[in-house]
């Protein structure tokens, strides 16, 4: 049995980092830039007026009760003008006239006189105005050809909006992770629609393994259930591998039981192990194997807590590491319950968030730790993370934490809900 952080150096030994590609921006979202993006224009790229009013040349501060002649309008979108004195009108975002240098909220105008259309022909100040007042400059935001992203950055709609701005069109990306699903066990049903008969449960672990390697940023290349003979599991494998997959996740049949036929049968297929049995709780039966030029496989026990802690905590460094990323940032909150981990084991146990008035993150560990159970695992915000010598852990004590899926922030609720334990 192998502990924790070896059995991930032996993991991210075997990884590389894939091969970029070019991907249009409107096709980024979700994908790990592999190469920083630089601005190919100034944000914003011309002076402009920050607000409805009136922009006039205030290289000397114009004194408030000063009057002047409007000598025409310019909105959003119009072409460059250039201005020799006076006032002009001008809305927000519009393009300051060259020669002018400030502008003057409209209600901080007394208008004098009108044209026979309405629009302003002589206007007052009523505060003083200065140079660059309510002016937004070219390049404040973003300078022409500087850095807005950098590469191992993952797109957000943040992100698209930065690239659109400056009319980036095109950005390099590591290509997607390729991944296969594969269930074992003749008492999987994969179609809910499907009457279930005695001794058949629906698959549950499949479906949650191809949503959360899509939020992680893989592309699943097929979702399949096998029974529980090393054949159709051997097929299975071969399948992915003609498929191009960069990475096998499967569940179940890794332990020591009759029918725990996973491990021999990837030997038989020439795999190199990695390690069997990890020393946590959920999912000590884990097995890594790589096989001979083809994709690396990770063998998940079959119990639905066991597959959502080798997701979070192996399966999704590894493909950080292929789409080369670092590790994650670790984080940490306050334990409101206490906790008597088995030690020699790391723990990964389901848990909510919580800020308090301090601002302190605080993590509750729900009740229900048994690895079947499903519910409590989608109502909690993330989990507290004890490692093999955590020892005997007290209420107070600063904690590593990490959220429910990769690829998604820590969940927060509004106040630590109360500690005490349920009559």
């Amino acid at each position: 049995m192998i502990r924790y952080h070896d059995a991930i150096a032996r993991l991210l030994g075997v990884v590389s980092p894939l091969p970029a590609e070019r991907c249009a921006v409107s096709d980024a979202l979700g994908r790990v830039l592999a190469a920083p993006v630089h601005s190919p224009i100034a944000l914003p790229s011309f002076d402009h007026a920050a607000m409805d009013g009136y922009a006039l040349a205030a290289p000397e501060p114009l004194e408030a009760g000063s009057e002047h002649t409007v000598h025409g309008s310019q909105a959003a979108g119009d072409a460059a003008r250039s201005a020799h004195g006076g006032a002009w009108e001008i809305m927000t975002g519009a393009r300051l006239p060259d020669g002018l240098d400030a502008v003057v909220a409209v209600e901080r105008t007394e208008l004098l006189e009108s044209a026979a259309d309405g629009s302003p022909r002589r206007i007052r100040l009523r505060d003083e105005l200065s140079e660059g007042q309510n002016v937004r400059r070219a390049g404040v935001d973003v300078a022409r050809d500087a850095v807005v992203l950098s590469a191992g950055v993952r797109v957000g709609p943040a992100h698209l909006m930065l690239l659109a701005a400056p009319g980036v069109a095109e950005v390099t990306v590591m290509r997607r992770p390729r991944v296969a699903v594969i269930g074992t066990g003749k008492e999987l049903v994969s179609d809910p629609r499907q009457r279930l008969v005695e001794g058949q449960i629906y698959s549950s672990n499949a479906p949650y393994l191809a949503a959360a390697l899509t939020v992680a940023g893989a592309q699943v290349l097929s979702c399949e259930v096998v029974d529980d003979t090393a054949v159709t599991y051997a097929d299975a494998v071969r399948r992915a591998q003609a498929a191009g997959a960069d990475l096998v996740v499967s569940t179940g049949a890794v332990s020591m039981g009759r029918y725990d036929f996973v491990p021999d049968a990837l030997r038989q297929l020439g795999a190199h192990e990695l390690f069997h049995k990890v020393a946590m709780r959920p999912g000590k039966p884990l097995f890594a194997a790589r096989l001979p030029g083809g994709p690396l496989v990770m063998a998940l026990p079959g119990t639905p807590m066991a597959v959502a802690a080798g997701m979070r905590f192996f399966v999704s460094p590894v493909l950080r590491a292929m789409q080369g990323q670092g590790a994650e940032p670790t984080l940490h909150a306050v334990l409101d319950t206490p906790q008597q981990p088995k030690a020699g084991l790391r723990h990964f146990l389901r848990a909510t968030f919580a800020l308090d008035a301090e601002g302190r993150l605080h993590a509750q560990v729900v009740p229900q730790q048994q690895p079947f159970r499903i519910l409590p695992f989608a109502q909690s915000d993330g989990w507290v993370v004890l490692d093999e010598d955590a020892g005997e852990c007290a209420p107070g004590r600063l904690v590593e934490v990490a959220s429910l899926d990769a690829g998604t922030g820590l969940a927060l609720r509004a106040t630590p809900e109360s500690t005490e334990t349920p009559s």
